[in-house]
Parts: structure tokens; sequence; C-alpha cells
């Protein structure tokens, strides 16, 4: 074992500050990165207060972060795939069984045995994992990804998952040239959605309660901008999407966005909203319509979307902070105060609290 710096939350009530953690030294299997870039993921501030006690409790001390981009130091003697001085990047999950259906499938994310980047139970340590607001991580050559040299390795981090959480499903149901594909709500997922459907080929319509986002939405690659509490704006698209991507986290009429969709049209949720969605039968039996739900993407994949993104040149919108702000970006991420994901430059950890 090693120490390494980190920020962490010692209870749901303290902020995040300067703590001391064990890793452990690579095995024959491992990597060992030095973390440039961590993105501020809102997860990360449910699992820092336990706001999901009841899905998934908060063992404190709680380090969080699972955007990781940075710098190979260390491999083990059996790593093949890279060497030191490599950049890359560690999202979500840092291990999975590989023997599994789900695995052997290229969907480490639906391995009952999958190990997340942080706060989840460590089969080296016995203790729980780490995430990325830290100045290193080792993690299995498995789960590590190859970020393309062209892109900015602040705005990459994100991409490890919001990224791939708008990525992921855009790929899985087909969103190609021709398709008219709909998002919902310009954060930090949707900005990304609007990005790939765009890129993808698709003709693409943000869908948002606040018009003054429309300039931002045509910048990032949206060809429409609806408002979304206008009735009759709303009327002008029923029946014609392909697919919907909703990003939205908060309450809001599913049924609405429904309606929208022409014949064999799928709506994916890849927003959380805290209470169940009122969803109407009629809305899905009435054009064979399809309601379905999508998590981040397998290794894969994930590597799938940082090569299309190195090659249309694709990263995050971020705002870079240095980790002693960690604790104002939670408040502002309350408030939605970001265009469009926080960005801890890690090397302000070298600087102490």
């Amino acid at each position: 074992m090693y120490n390494a710096k980190a920020f962490s939350a010692a209870s749901a009530s303290s902020p995040l500050a300067s703590t001391t953690i064990a890793r452990r030294d690579p095995t024959e299997t491992d990597v060992q990165i030095e973390i440039l870039f961590c993105g501020i993921c809102h997860s990360d501030l449910h699992q820092a207060r336990n706001e999901w006690s009841g899905v998934m409790p908060t063992v404190y001390p709680c380090v969080p972060g699972h955007e990781i981009v940075g710098r190979v130091t260390k491999t083990g003697s059996a790593v093949k795939k890279f060497k030191t001085g490599d950049v890359v990047a560690v999202g979500c999950m840092v291990d999975s069984d590989g023997t599994c259906e789900e695995c052997k499938a290229g969907l480490e994310q639906f391995c009952h045995n999958l190990t997340l980047t942080y706060n989840f139970p460590d089969k080296h340590t016995n203790g729980v994992t780490y995430g990325g607001y830290s100045d290193s991580v080792v993690v299995d050559e498995r789960f590590v990804l190859r970020v393309p040299d062209n892109l900015d390795p602040a705005g990459a981090a994100p991409l490890l998952c919001a990224g791939i959480t708008t990525f992921s499903p855009l790929h899985h149901w087909g969103v190609t040239k021709g398709k008219k594909v709909g998002v919902v709500g310009l954060g930090g997922l949707g900005h990304m959605g609007v990005k790939f459907a765009h890129a993808l080929g698709a003709h693409v319509v943000l869908f948002t309660a606040s018009p003054n986002k429309k300039d931002d939405a045509l910048r990032l690659g949206a060809d429409e901008v609806v408002v979304s509490r206008n009735a009759d704006e709303m009327a002008k698209h029923a029946g014609s999407f392909d697919f919907i991507l909703d990003a939205v986290s908060a309450d809001h009429d599913i049924n609405a966005y429904l309606n929208l969709l022409r014949r064999d049209g799928n709506l994916c949720l890849v927003g959380a909203p805290e209470k169940p969605l009122a969803v109407s039968a009629f809305g899905l039996l009435f054009g064979r319509k399809s309601l379905s739900g999508s998590p981040i993407g397998g290794i894969a994949e994930t590597q799938e979307m940082l090569d299309f993104c190195g090659k249309n040149n694709i990263t995050s919108d971020v705002e870079i902070i240095p980790i002693q702000k960690v604790n104002d970006a939670y408040e502002r991420l309350l408030k939605s105060d970001v265009k469009y994901r926080f960005v801890i430059d890690m090397a302000s950890l070298k600087g102490g609290a």
C-alpha cells in the first residue's frame, strides 16, 4: 500500500476536506495513474451527502469522483495495453467478474459483481473504493481507457460519465443520419446528448423550459429549440420523433414527450427523477411506442465513444476549478449554476487545503 492525497467527506453533513488515503500498490495487471483532471458528477454530491441511503448507503470517509483523466506512472508486469506516459481515463467502474453473460457480451455495467469506482466494496483492500478526487489511482488495465491525443484532457473527463451515459442509448437505439431526435433538458447530460446526436447526423430538437438557453443549444448543435411550456410549439412536433433522450432529473410530464414519438419511437430516460413518473398506457399503446432507460455503457462502448469524440473533436463544455473550491461547486451544482460540467484540476491538490 502507499499513501495518496485526496479530498473526502467525513460524514453526510461535513464539507469535503483534505485527507490522506491508502491505495494498493499495482499488481501484475494493474495500471497506476497520476490523476490530472476529475469531473464532478451530480451523483458525487448525492453520495457525499448520503442522499441515496436507501439504495447505496455511503461509507465514510467517502472520496467521490468517477470522471478521471490522468497519466500512467507505473504498470504491472502483465500489462500489455498501456505504458508509462500514456494519457488514459477511468469511468464509473473499476472491476467486474469477467465471466458472467453480461461481461462476455461487453456489458460490464450490468454485471452483478461489478465494482464501482468509489464507495463500493474493494476486493483488494477489503475496505471501500476511493474515487478520483485524489492525486492517483490504481486500476486493472481492463477498466482503463485510452484518451485520443487531440482531446483536451479537462474537457474529456466528463465523457467518462456524462458522455457515455448519453452516447450509449443513442448508439443502442440506432440514431443515425436522417433520424429526428429530441433531447429534453440542456444540462450536464443534455448538452452532451445534443453534441452526439448532431455528430451522428440526426436532426436535433432541444426541449427546454428556459427560453434563454436557445442560443447555447444552437451553438452546441441543435437544429431547433422548443420551449416545453409552449403548447403550440410542442403540438407542431406531435408524432414525429424517432427517438427522444430525456436528461431531466426533476419531476416532469413524461406523457407530453411520449405524444411526440412517431410509430415505434422510443423515449429513453437518462435523468433519474426522485419520484416515479406517471405514464399513460394509451400514450404507449397507440403507436407501439416504448419507454426505456439506460445507464453508462460497457468498456468497449466507452472506448468507442472516446474514439468517436476524437474523430469529431467532441469534449464537454467545462468550468475548471481548484479542488479547494469543490464545496462551492457542490452548492452551485444544486442551483444548476454551471455550463455544463465542473472539472477539478488535480494539480491544485499539491497545494493542500
